[in-house]
């Protein structure tokens, strides 16, 4: 007897979703990428990581990037945010080509990348001071972005003293301090706690709501993936090409009661399926045996 759950088919979508992506894919194409790939050179030859990876991304839409270990996710990212070189594609916001760092284009990494010396209002100042603004009007922007993530009362506190979740929160502040028109975000959110790491979730799709800002969010988290994206890029892995490009039927705004509702799971496991295809041999992890067998221990 099959007990398996019967999920709607992910592609079925209400009247309300179905026109909201006709309205999103109205918008103007804020990312570009075509026939990117990238190969790097190693002892064994070449490996390719990316081949011919080609996407667009809508203005305001928030995409995420999703694919099995070694399908390139954050080679990707690198690219697009001008930290690695393609070997061969290319990219382009809002039309016009670029290669290398632009202030179009901001990043967010896992690790906080904060500076320990500084305190938060001066973290989030750094890269409007840079681009020449004075200490007046950049201490000025930088409190406001800080109220934007809720650390107003903690704009003079040193990164040691906050927590993980208010230190990327800080990190998402000081990135979005630039005005970047495209934000790539590395899995910002891996090193948190489950409890932590579902509050910025909350707290990212609140700041997406009030920023002018297109989201590029890489992840390996099927959950979170589902829950904060119009539209999920599938990745295959060795090398990394587009599987497909999936849109997410669950409506907005979003909550966690979410997680459980049949559209969440139906497309949750699609893309499941597309990373781990069915019947695909999985090869066991071995077992070292250090004690006695103990029929009572399972």
């Amino acid at each position: 007897m099959n007990n398996e759950l019967t999920l709607p088919d992910y592609r079925q979508q209400t009247p309300e979703v179905a026109a909201r992506f006709a309205r999103l894919l109205e918008r103007p194409i804020a990312l570009e990428v075509r026939g990117l790939s990238k190969n790097f050179e190693t002892p064994r030859g070449v490996i390719t990581a990316l081949d011919d990876v080609s996407f667009s991304v809508h203005k305001r839409e928030l995409l995420s990037v999703i694919g099995p270990s070694g399908c390139g996710k954050s080679t990707l990212v690198r690219i697009l945010a001008g930290l690695e070189t393609p070997t061969a594609g290319e990219l382009r916001v809002y039309g016009e080509p670029v290669s290398g760092p632009g202030s179009d284009r901001g990043m967010v990494f896992q690790g906080y990348t904060l500076f320990p010396w500084r305190t938060v209002k001066e973290n989030v100042m750094f890269g409007p001071r840079m681009a020449g603004q004075s200490d007046f009007t950049a201490a000025s922007e930088a409190r406001e972005w800080i109220e934007l993530v809720g650390l107003s009362k903690f704009e003079n506190a040193y990164p040691h003293q906050l927590s993980g979740g208010m230190k990327q929160r800080v990190a998402i502040a000081r990135a979005l301090a630039n005005q970047p028109r495209v934000l790539f975000m590395d899995e910002p959110f891996g090193a948190l706690d489950a409890q932590t790491r579902s509050q910025m979730q909350s707290y990212l799709l609140e700041i997406w709501k009030n920023v002018d800002i297109t989201i590029v969010f890489i992840t390996h988290d099927l959950d979170e993936a589902v829950f904060l994206s119009d539209r999920i890029l599938v990745l295959d892995a060795n090398p990394g090409r587009v599987r497909e490009v999936v849109e997410v039927p669950v409506p907005r705004p979003r909550d966690l009661g979410q997680l459980f509702l049949p559209s969440f799971m139906g497309v949750r496991k699609h893309i499941d399926h597309l990373i781990h295809p069915p019947g695909k041999a999985q090869k066991e992890a071995p077992v070292l045996r250090l004690a006695v067998s103990d029929p009572d221990v399972v």
